[in-house]
């Protein structure tokens, strides 16, 4: 069982998953596709990934792959807290370069689903946590693109002072949204 809600940018919703809980603890199916298909979302998933960021205030994106490897995403948290952030790429769209960002934790049990056309990451809020998710297509390095998880353009309030952030040397290089080339139509 399932509730999808549209965020605050309608293509990129919230999941609700039921969890059943005894004296054992707590159960619930974080991905269902019978479940996932009567909620509408007919994606096909192809991998699953892990990162643990030992740190409070680790941000990993914004991360996209361009076609023929473009990714849709679901997100969730299996230990800890962070801010997960999906921004606008689609030119087309009546709302390109704008985000959508929405706190998974352990504890809330939401997840996120980024479509196609959106740069996703996140920054840490607890240590050592836990992100899984699931991903349309194969990672593809030459495909792989990023952009400037910090660009004052898009506005985002990341939850953690720039100066403190932790980052791959590969994510302080990606370009603002200004300079970056279409990547969806």
């Amino acid at each position: 069982m399932i509730e999808v809600e549209a965020s605050a940018l309608p293509d990129v919703k919230i999941v609700r998953t039921r969890a059943f809980g005894d004296q054992r603890g707590t159960f619930m199916e974080t991905y269902n596709r019978q479940a996932f298909r009567a909620a509408g979302i007919e994606e096909e998933f192809v991998q699953d990934n892990f990162s643990l960021s030992v740190e409070v205030g680790t941000v990993r994106g914004l991360h996209f792959q361009i076609a023929p490897f473009a990714q849709t995403k679901l997100v969730r948290v299996g230990r800890g807290r962070i801010l997960d952030v999906a921004v606008d790429l689609r030119r087309s769209s009546p709302t390109y370069g704008q985000h959508v960002a929405v706190e998974l934790s352990a504890e809330n049990r939401l997840q996120l689903l980024v479509p196609v056309g959106f740069a996703h990451g996140f920054c840490t809020l607890e240590p050592n946590t836990e992100v899984h998710y699931k991903v349309s297509a194969h990672y593809s390095a030459a495909h792989d693109r990023g952009l400037a998880w910090n660009d004052p353009a898009l506005g985002i309030a990341w939850q953690v002072d720039e100066a403190r952030a932790v980052l791959s040397d590969k994510d302080t290089k990606h370009p603002l949204l200004a300079d970056l080339p279409p990547v969806f139509s």
